[in-house]
């Protein structure tokens, strides 16, 4: 059967034969058209119906064996229901092909467009899925851009003198000081917090109060002819715990994160400053491996690599194609089936939920709120590019399972 009867074809006629004797594909269909003749008025015999196109090419396959052919009959129709039921009984009444005697039943009349609806259904359903995947990413890039610009730390101003500064700074158990507002700028792109800056170089009465009443205070000095006037200075007045320096002829400002993190792994106990020069900074490195502040970012987790059970692959196959989620209870309990549009509100208000299975993308909205409840394990179709799982939480995927 071709394929534009097939797309035209509402249903397939499909039947089987046996002749007692050896005939060919010709015999049977000359037999068919041959019988079926004058049964009904011209315009309803097969020949005009072929003619029209509201009856396709009929195929036959058979084989012989033993003086004995047996076959099938495939005849497409675009009749209605009635007139196609009509053409399947007048084939049965075939009962010679040739000299040999023959008997002809139909096995079923099917439905050619179920079949479409359904190839229609499952893509949709596909369809939907992307949809829906697609406006969740863009959601998620909206509120990551979001989010991203709320966690930026920006410069405000600290104390009698309003000094540069990173915010809550009196909150801090370890701070940095430095020379001026460029060098708590640049620390900040660096990822740093926990800044202040000296905005000159007299020392201020904040500083000194901060010396006083903090113990993890480093101060981090240019390497000129100023850093070394302020380390004189604060000799004097604040002698905070430790010096890092940038190397010779560099400002902190002009430094790149690299040099920063290793000029900070360089510092010193104050005690020792006075003698270290600036261009001492990188051997410092290997000789004193003091700790440095570390960066604000916190550093990415790997997931766990936790078998997943049996059941969650029985619920996963389930749902696959479905849309909708399944939450499994810490008690053992289910929820009943949820869309998927609606799970992340739906978790929120759910309790005691430790297990989610869903035909749906596991992105970072959702897998911020299944920490945020203590969900132990999310299972979806698929993991959206960029999410990682963080630690305590289990993320597989349907094709893992």
């Amino acid at each position: 059967m071709g394929s534009k009867e097939k797309q035209s074809a509402k249903y397939i006629i499909e039947a089987k034969f046996v002749v007692d004797g050896v005939v060919e594909k010709h015999d049977v269909i000359g037999a068919i058209f041959g019988q079926t003749e004058g049964l009904f008025p011209k315009n309803f015999e097969l020949r005009e119906l072929q003619k029209s196109g509201k009856i396709g090419r009929i195929d036959i396959d058979l084989k012989s064996a033993k003086d004995r052919t047996e076959g099938r009959i495939v005849a497409p129709s675009s009749l209605d229901r009635a007139e196609t039921a009509i053409i399947a009984a007048a084939m049965e009444t075939v009962d010679r092909v040739g000299p040999c005697e023959a008997k002809v039943s139909v096995d079923q009349i099917s439905d050619v467009r179920f079949d479409k609806r359904e190839q229609i259904m499952k893509r949709a359903k596909e369809l939907m899925r992307d949809w829906v995947v697609t406006e969740t990413q863009d959601i998620e890039k909206l509120l990551t851009e979001v989010s991203r610009e709320d966690k930026t730390v920006k410069a405000v101003t600290y104390g009698r003198e309003k000094l540069t500064a990173t915010p809550n700074l009196s909150r801090a158990k370890e701070i940095i000081i430095v020379e001026g507002r460029a060098d708590v700028n640049n620390l900040i792109k660096s990822g740093y917090t926990d800044i202040i800056a000296l905005e000159g170089v007299k020392v201020p009465r904040t500083i000194i109060n901060l010396v006083k009443r903090k113990k993890e205070i480093t101060a981090f000095l240019d390497g000129d002819r100023g850093g070394d006037l302020i380390l004189k200075e604060l000799t004097q007045v604040a002698q905070p715990k430790y010096v890092a320096r940038a190397p010779r002829g560099k400002e902190v400002e002009d430094l790149n994160p690299v040099e920063i993190r290793a000029a900070l792994a360089a510092r010193v106990p104050f005690g020792e400053a006075e003698d270290i020069k600036p261009a001492e900074v990188r051997p410092a490195l290997a000789a004193r491996p003091a700790r440095a502040p570390k960066p604000a970012h916190a550093p990415k987790v790997d997931p766990k690599d936790v078998e997943m059970l049996k059941e969650l692959a029985e619920v996963a196959k389930g749902l696959k194609g479905t849309l909708e989620a399944v939450l499994v209870k810490k008690d053992g309990g289910k929820v009943d089936e949820v869309p998927v549009m609606e799970l992340v509100e739906r978790l929120r208000n759910e309790a005691d939920v430790e297990t989610v299975v869903f035909d749906g993308i596991v992105t970072g909205r959702l897998v911020d709120v299944a920490v945020e409840r203590g969900i132990a394990t999310l299972v979806g179709e698929r993991l959206a590019e960029g999410v990682r799982a963080p630690r305590g939480l289990r993320v597989r995927v349907f094709k893992d399972l």
